[in-house]
C-alpha cells in the first residue's frame, strides 16, 4: 500500500497517510479542521507485509555473491578479476592416475 505525505496549507500540519491507490484523497486538517490539506508531491513509499518479506529486500541491486549490499559512502569491494590477477598463479590440478617412477640414475664411475 502507498504511503501519500499531506500538509496543511493553512496551519502547516504534515502527516504521512497509508492508503490504498482507490481511497478517497484527505482534505480536512485533523490539527485544525480547515479544508486546506492537500497531498504532497514525494519519492513514492509502500510497505510490504506478509512472512518472507524483509526491509532490506531488494535495497542493492541483484547481487551474483549472496553478500549483503554495502551501505551508500562505503567503500566497494575490490573485484574478484583484480584480486586474482595479483595473486600467485595456484599449482596444477593432480592427475588422477598415478604419475610414472623416475628413471634410475646411472650408477657413478668408480676406478682409475
Amino acid at each position: 500500500m502507498p504511503i501519500y505525505a499531506y500538509r496543511c496549507e493553512a496551519c502547516g500540519h504534515a502527516k504521512d497517510a497509508l492508503q490504498k491507490i482507490s481511497d478517497p484523497v484527505l482534505t480536512v486538517c485533523p490539527a485544525c479542521g480547515a479544508d486546506t490539506f492537500r497531498k504532497q508531491v514525494t519519492a513514492a513509499g509502500f510497505q510490504l507485509k506478509g512472512s518472507g518479506w524483509y526491509v532490506t529486500d531488494f535495497r542493492g541491486g541483484n547481487s551474483a555473491s549472496g553478500a549483503p549490499p554495502a551501505e551508500p559512502g562505503a567503500a566497494a569491494p575490490a573485484p574478484a578479476a583484480a584480486a586474482n590477477a595479483t595473486a600467485a598463479p595456484s599449482p596444477a590440478p593432480a592427475a588422477s592416475s598415478p604419475a610414472p617412477a623416475p628413471a634410475p640414475s646411472p650408477a657413478p664411475k668408480t676406478g682409475s
